[in-house]
């Protein structure tokens, strides 16, 4: 199994062939949009479309399915009725009162329909237009010759992400030494948590993915639609300029030419700044060359000609929380937030992980996975309070290199234990019960072993090491808990690092990253193609929602194909 393809160990699996494929789920046909309990229904009595689940029987033919695309599918297998209450409530619809809106589902599936095909707005609603399309029309719900137009479609993304936090709910997340930070939930989390039930309802999921769950945070950055201008903005760039109050010039405190604000295209805001992508920040995270006219110049001349590694994105940052099934081999986004681009992740990590308990209260959550963005306190010790796994990359300081101090603070550059005498610890296992890790050193010093860090006027082996005795049949035991006996949390994890078992779940948790970011890449999302930071959001969300629908689509296909 170990040499297969991802798509041929899915057809050797009996029970997703079985219970996944057409046949299989002809009888639970459609899957059905789950409302929570506490959404109330849609205040809106009538809309200028309205979508009804038509029948996917045309899927009984072998012949159609070879010009069907994950999208048509979808179509087929999900009625979206019961998303209906979910987006009213979402757009922030409160009466019957006002305009005659478009269903939101038709608003939902033509958008999905662009994101998919990667269109233009201009595009998607020339095609809705289009005799050739009317089938896809239909399916959404529009009558011929009513649709909507692109200022519509804009608000329709402006009004979601306007309301996706507007009930005020926050997750605390605790900090040590510091105050706690409240964190909004997203209630556009929602969509996420509509797909991956309608995922789990069809069988896709493997039980041991959702029982002994593997989950990965991380962050992806998208450019904003608007061009950067400087790299310095900040908030009171945008804020109004006048003589008594002269706006403060972030990139002149950092020694660049930065602007004076003193035209009259800088009176509302900086001329540099990009009002329509306000929220943007810049960050680099690999190199950029600007011209001599940026205004990122530096003034010192010294300066001028030194160049940063790197390349620059000016936007944002997408952060999802990813489910890896490691037996069906794909995955699927659970939970996400949605940042500016020079925000660190590990605190709004932290409170997805507080949030899984809210929107999957029967996840049971075994390990989580990330990369070394993530190795802080704030986001060790939540996973460690979830009973979870720290399979996070090491976050490395300038401590690290002094090998010297290894077994004075107890343990190396890498997290394994060191005695005082120089020795590594070898890893016994992982109890779960009581959440630690235990190493013994096993007498190393006895057995021939060359210490780790040898230390200066010891004789080896150290006659003075108390664990030596025979009552000792492993030496010194050590169990690592939370932190070090130092209290240091920021190297303390619960699979050695390195081991086969670290490799496993953190190239799991990376190929679940890059496949998604993979999604995004063809869908011509790496730049967005909307302005502002609300319709930005509930972009990407959406985006989220459509990829999990097209990857159950894709695996009923795999199952359906198996059973030929």
């Amino acid at each position: 199994m170990a040499n297969l393809t991802a798509v041929e160990a899915r057809a050797r699996d009996a029970d997703f062939v079985d219970q996944c494929s057409l046949w299989g789920l002809r009888r639970r046909l459609p899957l059905c949009w789950p409302t929570p309990p506490d959404v109330p229904p849609s205040p809106k009595l009538r809309y200028r479309s309205h979508y009804v689940y038509q029948d996917g029987d045309d899927l009984l033919d072998p012949a159609a399915w070879t010009h069907l695309s994950g999208f048509d599918l979808v179509l087929r297998l999900v009625d979206f009725s019961g998303l209906r209450p979910i987006l009213a409530q979402r757009l922030g619809w409160t009466s019957a009162r006002g305009w005659c809106p478009f269903d939101p589902v038709s608003m939902f599936l033509l958008q999905g329909w662009q994101i998919v095909n990667g269109w233009s707005r201009t595009k998607t609603l020339d095609n809705l237009s289009d005799p050739r399309y009317a089938d896809y029309a239909e399916r959404f719900g529009f009558e011929e010759g009513v649709s909507p137009t692109e200022g519509g479609m804009r608000h329709f993304l402006t009004a979601l992400g306007r309301y996706s936090e507007v009930e005020g709910k926050t997750v605390l997340v605790e900090r040590e030494g510091e105050e706690p930070v409240e964190v909004a939930i997203q209630y556009l989390n929602q969509l996420l948590v509509g797909a991956v039930t309608l995922i789990r309802e069809a069988g896709l999921l493997s039980p041991e993915a959702w029982n002994r769950a593997q989950v990965c945070p991380d962050g992806m950055l998208l450019h904003a639609a608007s061009r950067m201008r400087c790299a310095s903005v900040q908030e009171s760039c945008y804020q109004p300029t006048c003589a008594d109050n002269p706006r403060p010039c972030p990139a002149k405190e950092k020694e660049r030419r930065g602007c004076d604000c003193d035209t009259l295209a800088c009176v509302e805001a900086c001329r540099h700044a990009t009002p329509q992508d306000a929220e943007a920040r810049f960050v680099w995270y690999t190199g950029s060359n600007q011209p001599d006219s940026s205004p990122n110049r530096p003034t010192d001349p010294a300066k001028k000609d030194q160049k940063k590694d790197g390349e620059p994105c000016y936007g944002y940052r997408s952060l999802p929380l990813l489910l890896a099934d490691p037996h069906r081999r794909f995955h699927v986004p659970l939970l996400a937030d949605f940042l500016a681009a020079n925000e660190r992740e590990e605190v709004p990590g932290a409170a997805l992980l507080l949030q899984l308990r809210h929107f999957y209260p029967d996840l049971a959550l075994e390990a989580v996975a990330g990369d070394a963005g993530f190795g802080y306190e704030v986001f060790l010790h939540a996973v460690y309070t979830l009973g979870a796994k720290r399979v996070v990359d090491l976050r490395a300081h300038t401590t690290d290199k002094n090998k010297a101090e290894w077994p004075v603070r107890g343990y190396d550059d890498r997290g394994r234990p060191v005695c005082p005498f120089g020795y590594a610890f070898t890893a016994n296992g992982f109890d779960a019960s009581r959440q630690r890790y235990k190493w013994f050193c096993g007498q190393a010093c006895l057995h021939g072993a060359e210490p780790l860090v040898p230390q200066p006027g010891i004789l080896y082996p150290p006659n003075e090491c108390p664990y030596q005795a025979s009552i000792h049949a492993y030496g010194k035991i050590l169990n690592l808990g939370e932190r070090f006996a130092n209290g240091s949390i920021r190297l303390a994890r619960d699979v050695p690092v390195g081991s086969t078992a670290w490799k496993r779940l953190y190239h799991r948790a990376r190929n679940a990253s890059e496949a998604r970011n993979a999604t995004f890449e063809r869908w011509h999302l790496k730049r967005l193609p909307v302005y502002g930071g609300l319709r930005a959001k509930a972009l990407v969300y959406l985006a989220d929602a459509w990829a999990a629908l097209i990857t159950l689509a894709r695996l009923v296909r795999e199952a359906t194909s198996a059973t030929t």
